[in-house]
């Protein structure tokens, strides 16, 4: 049997910054992923590395005034009451001092995004890294984690099963290698951190049937693991139908062209030519919008402005370099571009001009355009994806996993997707961070929790 550690952490995506937290406070940590291509292939390496932050030294700096209170109101708003009001407050309140302590304890170099708000958060509140990606972000913190004295990153290897004892205390981890051969590490203490069950067919069909079919956009390795290892425990889960899905995947290149785009004044078409909504409620919603519009897929169109606008994105830089997207001198050469129907687009076009200069409503309410689209014009074909999924286990304040009577399971935490998270039901109540925060708001949590239960018991 191996040596003992204060804590097992399952999953090295959010799960690194738990990590780190816990050996700050002197815990020995062991990191286990069921990934070794994790740098590139877990969920928050390829994300955009939006971290909100309420009330943060980054926000003061800029005159932007916020809240967590006012973060709350954004989630509850969004999520139309939905999200769980407890984890909400929790996350709002502790979003600031995660970003602060991930820029000063850990040194990410982080910033305030000022350049345009993503949809549902009232005010500029994203921190996020130079390319705004994600791998930056798992680099650095595995960069830090293998350097640590006190944490041990054990990769590939899978977390099966956490043994309790007599008491329903979390007694060990068994951990399972590629070759079969299994381990049963000693630990007071287990983070999940496996993210959540996207790459789950099954469960995604039973759950999430309106993105079923769309593509999936996200590790490999998410296939429902907490869920499986809460259950056995007796651990509680919910808001099991909620995800976040996208509605800006380049066709045939499969990077992420962005909701940057609509934000600036991009608009989304259909193999019609015609918008089929507000695109600015949101691009989590949009993706299951988009699947259901004929043979799923649709048009971006933006404009030269707005390229350079979204230029500081790695993934929208991935997507030109890919060679997906086309431009045109005017509406007519556009539609040859792209085998839209030419009468159908240069309307759509001279109709999304006349509403951004305010000359007529949007029969959709759309109210958010920076600017009239002007020639020269570029578009991507986009298609619908399912990027992760935000229900799980439930947990209280202290990301401590609960039972169906809101009971802590004595040395159980989850974060991230393995946990029930803030965007209520299905996918239009998620906001810009809801991923992240969870991942790295929760283990940061687990992590104090842990070593507070720690110190009392010695």
């Amino acid at each position: 049997m191996s040596e003992a550690v204060d804590l097992v952490v399952a999953g090295a995506g959010g799960g690194l910054a738990g990590a780190l937290r816990a050996a700050g406070h002197g815990l020995s940590v062991l990191v286990v992923e069921a990934s070794e291509h994790f740098r590139r292939g877990n969920n928050t390496s390829m994300s955009t590395a939006m971290f909100p932050g309420a009330g943060s030294r980054w926000q003061a700096e800029a005159g932007v005034e916020d809240s967590p209170e006012r973060f709350v109101a954004d989630i509850m708003a969004k999520t139309r009451g939905q999200a769980d009001a407890r984890l909400a407050r929790t996350l709002a309140d502790v979003s600031a001092p995660l970003v602060e302590w991930l820029a000063d304890s850990v040194e990410l170099p982080l910033t305030l995004v000022t350049d345009f708000t993503y949809p549902g958060h009232a005010v500029p509140r994203c921190h996020s890294v130079p390319g705004r990606h994600g791998s930056l972000v798992v680099d650095h913190l595995a960069r830090r984690v293998t350097e640590h004295p006190d944490i041990e990153l054990l990769a590939p290897a899978r977390l099966v099963e956490v043994p309790t004892d007599d008491e329903g205390h979390v007694r060990a981890a068994v951990v399972r290698y590629p070759d079969g051969a299994e381990e049963e590490i000693p630990t007071r203490a287990v983070l999940l951190a496996t993210n959540g069950f996207g790459a789950n067919a099954e469960l995604v069909r039973t759950y999430l049937p309106e993105i079923a079919d769309a593509l999936y956009q996200g590790s490999d390795r998410s296939l429902g693991d907490a869920l499986r290892i809460g259950e056995k425990l007796g651990a509680a889960a919910g808001f099991l139908d909620a995800y976040q899905g996208h509605g800006a995947v380049a066709a045939g290149a499969g990077t992420l062209v962005g909701w940057a785009t609509i934000v600036h004044g991009g608009i989304l078409v259909d193999l019609g030519g015609r918008r089929f909504g507000n695109e600015t409620r949101g691009y989590s919603e949009y993706a299951a919008e988009l699947a259901a519009r004929p043979s799923g897929t649709g048009w971006i169109v933006l404009d030269e402005v707005i390229f350079a606008q979204c230029e500081p994105f790695q993934d929208f830089r991935d997507t030109v370099d890919s060679g997906v997207v086309v431009w045109a001198d005017d509406a007519p050469a556009l539609a040859r571009a792209t085998g839209l129907p030419e009468r159908e687009l240069a309307e759509e076009l001279a109709n999304a001009a006349a509403i951004a200069r305010g000359e007529r409503a949007d029969e959709f309410g759309r109210t958010s355009w920076e600017r009239p689209l002007t020639p020269r014009y570029a578009a991507v074909r986009v298609v619908p994806a399912l990027f992760h999924t935000q229900g799980g286990l439930l947990v209280d304040e202290h990301a401590a996993v609960v039972d169906h009577t809101d009971r802590p399971i004595p040395g159980l935490y989850a974060a991230g997707g393995a946990a029930a998270g803030i965007s209520g039901h299905g996918a239009a109540g998620y906001l810009a961070g809801n991923g992240l925060l969870p991942a790295f708001g929760l283990s940061y949590l687990a992590a104090d929790d842990v070593a507070r239960r720690l110190k009392n018991t010695q």
